[in-house]
């Protein structure tokens, strides 16, 4: 059996800028993992659409959201997309120490200072995990860079970044940084350039930590059953299926660790040190 197809899943946008985003994103995919075919869909607002590509795929697919905390796309849009094929889902990409390590990267590309109180901003969402998974980011963040982080919202959700930013500056005495938690550009990245903060992160769909987090993901969910179908030969195909893709991963070398993380950034890349620093959490 081969190894079943990555298919990142965004969100997707009108704006070009943040389909390059992703189309870049999948390129660091690639050259980490060279063995893999490597798609991309969008959930809405951009092509390819989601339901062509893995219609396109079959059931040998894995879909990784390129969601970084979980939601209605997730739980409704993707899921019902791949539970019609059999296909595999992975979870969202956060809270993750991996992106701790593109947070902070994407804080020193932009100059702030070590000790600089942090906003970190999201898109937003009116489900009740979603804000627990930003909470738990906002917390991963404020442990690495021992400093106050206070997660806030574009839309939906409470506090907006500006109040958020306003009212941290006024705690600490402090100037504010905001910490994009985006994946691409967009509108909301361009609302967070007014939010007031003296500096203002780049999304994080370029950092390279991105693309070993996605491939994390792959790996994992590859060893899980594929999802039933109405023709589906039941449980025991599924778990063999899985059996089988497991050890197609296996075989072919794709058991993301640091030493292929630290390929594409060097010896000791902080794609690695995010990894290890997680497995070193790890139960």
């Amino acid at each position: 059996m081969s190894n079943p197809t990555l298919l990142a899943v965004a969100h997707g946008s009108k704006d070009p800028a943040a389909q390059e985003t992703v189309g870049v994103l999948a390129r660091q995919i690639r050259r980490l993992a060279p063995v893999l075919d490597v798609r991309v869909a969008f959930v809405q607002h951009a092509e390819p659409a989601l339901p062509d590509v893995l219609s396109a795929a079959g059931a040998n697919t894995v879909i990784v959201p390129l969601l970084l905390s979980t939601g209605y796309h997730l739980r409704t849009d993707i899921a019902r997309a791949a539970s019609e094929v059999g296909a595999r889902v992975a979870d969202q990409l956060g809270p993750d120490l991996l992106l701790v390590t593109a947070l902070a990267g994407r804080l020193t590309q932009a100059g702030v200072p070590d000790g600089t109180p942090v906003v970190l901003a999201a898109g937003g969402s009116s489900d009740p995990a979603a804000e627990a998974d930003i909470q738990a980011q906002a917390a991963l963040l404020a442990e690495r860079l021992a400093v106050p982080v206070v997660p806030a919202y574009a839309s939906a959700g409470r506090p907006r970044v500006p109040e958020a930013v306003a009212d941290l500056r006024e705690r600490t005495g402090q100037p504010v940084a905001v910490a994009t938690y985006l994946l691409a550009p967009g509108h909301f990245h361009d609302q967070l350039q007014h939010a007031g903060a003296r500096w203002v992160t780049a999304p994080l769909g370029g950092h390279p930590a991105m693309a070993g987090l996605v491939i994390d993901r792959y790996r994992t969910a590859s060893r899980r059953p594929a999802a039933a179908t109405a023709g589906s030969a039941g449980a025991e195909a599924e778990a063999a299926a899985g059996a089988e893709a497991e050890a197609a991963a296996a075989a072919a070398g794709l058991r993301i660790g640091w030493r292929l993380a630290d390929a594409a950034v060097g010896e000791d890349g902080p794609v690695g040190a995010g990894l290890r620093a997680r497995d070193a959490r790890a139960p």
